[in-house]
């Protein structure tokens, strides 16, 4: 038997508003959820373009921001690894603190790898905890570039580092209404 598409056309008439409602109520969610933390127009930006949002809880939305922070500290990691430690063939100095600022940003993805079990376990006491481990670990890249005398602290690093840290904001601002 052949659906008619006037059967469709009714079907489609009667759920849109349901679909519709269910969008706008999410793009609610996702600003009230925003709102609670201090980077608003991020928080808003990445959560609205990962498709798995509209359908999110608010952990949900805090597991998207984490996989945000997991990506930016990851791409960090082999960003130092890949663009800048070909620069520093010769100085061996240089070729050592990239190797450790690398090795921090892992372990600021490891840490935001542990978020999400954390809040899988709803244990938000240790999912902040590693949210502010992940973003602390660049700042100690930072200060290997601070005490070798005559290194800069590379431009693109810091800004990548305060990337993370401003994404590491969102998920512990989002961590503060889950645990309320």
């Amino acid at each position: 038997m052949a659906t008619s598409p006037i059967f469709i056309f009714i079907l489609l008439l009667i759920l849109s508003p349901a679909l519709l409602l269910s969008v706008k109520s999410n793009t609610t969610t996702i600003e009230s959820t925003c709102k609670t933390t201090n980077y608003y127009d991020l928080c808003v930006s990445a959560l609205k373009s990962d498709p798995r949002s509209p359908t999110a809880d608010t952990k949900g939305l805090a597991a998207i921001m984490v996989g945000v922070g997991m990506a930016n500290a990851t791409a960090t990691a082999t960003y130092i690894t890949g663009n800048l430690t070909t620069t520093a063939a010769k100085d061996t100095v240089l070729k050592k603190v990239l190797k450790d600022c690398s090795d921090k940003y892992t372990l600021a993805a490891d840490s935001l790898r542990l978020t999400v079990q954390d809040l899988d376990d709803e244990a938000y006491d240790y999912a902040y905890m590693h949210v502010l481990a992940a973003q602390d670990y660049p700042n100690v890249c930072r200060n290997i570039f601070r005490r070798v005398k005559g290194l800069v602290y590379p431009v693109e690093i810091s800004r990548r580092e305060m990337s993370l840290r401003s994404i590491c904001g969102v998920v512990s601002g989002i961590l503060d209404r889950l645990a309320e």
